[in-house]
C-alpha cells in the first residue's frame, strides 16, 4: 500500500503550485484523506482534509481561501491546489490516508506518502 506524493517544487512568492497524491490500491478511494506539511525544527502540522466522497473539506486557518483540496476516486487521487503561496508556506508536504475520518492529528491517519518539498522564495 502506497501513497506517492508529487508536484513540489520552488515558486516565488504569490505563486501557484498543485501537489498530488496517487494511491496505489483502489481501496484507498473510500479513505479520508489529509494534507500536512513539516518545516525545519517544526513540528508536523494539519494543512486541510477531504472526507472519502469529496463532500466535506477542512483547512488550517493559515490556507483557508488560499489552498483547495480535491480528489479524484476514479483516479486514486487527491489533490491540494496552493494560491497566493507565501514564503511561510515552505515545508515538507505529505499526504494521508485513514478509513476512518479526516482528523486534525497526524497520529490519527494510518497510512502516509513520502512527502514533496515546497518551497516559496520572497
Amino acid at each position: 500500500v502506497q501513497l506517492q506524493a508529487s508536484g513540489g517544487g520552488l515558486v516565488q512568492a504569490g505563486g501557484s503550485l498543485r501537489l498530488s497524491c496517487a494511491a496505489s490500491e483502489r481501496t484507498f478511494s473510500n479513505y479520508a484523506k489529509g494534507w500536512f506539511r513539516q518545516a525545519p525544527g517544526k513540528e508536523r502540522e494539519f494543512v486541510a482534509g477531504i472526507s472519502y466522497n469529496g463532500g466535506r473539506t477542512f483547512y488550517a486557518d493559515s490556507v483557508r481561501g488560499r489552498f483547495t483540496i480535491s480528489r479524484d476516486n476514479a483516479k486514486n487521487t487527491v489533490y491540494l491546489q496552493m494560491n497566493s503561496l507565501k514564503p511561510e508556506d515552505t515545508a515538507i508536504y505529505y499526504c494521508a490516508a485513514d478509513s476512518r475520518r479526516v482528523a486534525f492529528t497526524a497520529e490519527w491517519y494510518e497510512y502516509w506518502g513520502q512527502g514533496t518539498l515546497v518551497t516559496v522564495s520572497s
